[in-house]
């Protein structure tokens, strides 16, 4: 399923966002330099489980850190497992 994710950032925090019927599946992240952030939580809905709405918001933050010079700190559980399961993310890491 391809999902539509948009990014609301702030000056210190943000989230990508997926919303599907209401509700939303949101990976949150704090801002601590111009080139690192800190995954704070990633929250699916039981309505979106099996849908891979938790993956595509890690890939999306992994394109973005890329495009975009920044490194991640993976504190949030989910986003640290996927780190695991993707070796070839390492390069968006700061682990």
């Amino acid at each position: 399923m391809a999902h539509e994710i948009q990014r609301e950032h702030g000056q210190t925090k943000g989230r990508y966002v997926i919303r599907l019927n209401g509700e939303e599946a949101e990976l949150t992240y704090s801002i601590t330099s111009p080139t690192l952030i800190i995954a704070d939580h990633t929250g699916v809905p039981d309505s979106f489980r099996g849908t891979g709405a938790g993956l595509a918001l890690v890939t999306r933050m992994v394109e973005d850190a890329r495009k975009e010079g920044f490194r991640i700190m993976p504190l949030c559980p989910f986003v640290n497992a996927q780190r695991k399961k993707h070796p070839e993310w390492a390069d968006a890491f700061a682990v």
